[in-house]
């Protein structure tokens, strides 16, 4: 079968036909209206009438029972024509086709540059020709304004400066509770203090509790809190800056 275009769907079966014709530019699809088979039909009449026979053979039996038989294998036979699409059928495919292309044409337009079917969408109907050929001045206007925005905003990201602050080391995670340490000077979650230590050989800055120095490896002295109020001698949780008994003063 040859169609109007070649982009097209036969979704036809042996109980009926039915076709789908896409757009070649989107894609967009019309499916024709649905045409039943008459051979279908006459078909399911005879196997409902040999089911009657077989149920009547079954009853009585004998040469009842034999006809059923001999009737159910002739529609077997029948029923593998229909598999096989019968030439009967093939009649009935090919004129199901050629009314389904009358049918879907008047959904299509056909482009006289480059010979596509195309729907109403990508049809130019002031030029005559597919929007591929001849793109409709205000999408293409809208669509090379939009362009030449995403080309200014990429080059002014290009110069733009985003960052102002000075790169230094900071301390991330928190010594005393272990929890991030997020940008101040003490901890968010215990209060103790994030200041990061000095090496006393290259005076390189590192983070608090780092045994040795990330700039030129020194053994670096870890400095341990007191454990207790030098007031009133209450113990010192890690981190707080003053004694939670007298309020004196830690640091």
């Amino acid at each position: 079968m040859k169609s109007f275009n070649d982009n097209y769907e036969d979704n036809s079966t042996d109980a009926g036909f039915q076709f789908t014709f896409d757009c070649d530019i989107c894609g967009d699809g019309y499916k024709s209206e649905f045409v039943q088979s008459t051979t279908y039909r006459k078909g399911r009449g005879l196997r409902g009438l040999v089911q009657g026979v077989n149920m009547i053979g079954g009853l009585i039996g004998g040469s009842a029972g034999d006809i059923g038989y001999t009737l159910e294998r002739s529609i077997n036979v029948l029923s593998e024509r229909f598999e096989g699409m019968s030439p009967d059928w093939h009649k009935e495919h090919q004129a199901a086709f050629e009314k389904a292309q009358t049918e879907a044409k008047g959904h299509f337009h056909r482009c006289h540059s480059c010979n596509s079917w195309v729907c109403d969408a990508c049809f130019n109907e002031n030029e005559g020709l597919c929007t591929g050929c001849a793109p409709r001045q205000e999408i293409y206007v809208a669509k090379a304004r939009a362009e030449a925005m995403r080309r200014n905003i990429d080059d002014a990201a290009e110069s733009a400066t985003v960052w102002s602050e000075m790169i230094e080391s900071k301390t991330t995670v928190c010594p005393a509770c272990g929890k991030p340490a997020g940008n101040g000077k003490f901890c968010g979650h215990c209060g103790a203090s994030l200041a990061l230590n000095k090496c006393p050989d290259c005076g390189g800055e590192n983070a608090q509790g780092a045994k040795f120095c990330s700039h030129c490896g020194a053994k670096i002295a870890v400095k341990k809190q007191d454990t207790s109020c030098p007031e009133c001698g209450a113990k010192i949780e890690p981190g707080l800056r003053f004694c939670s008994e007298c309020g004196y003063k830690l640091s």
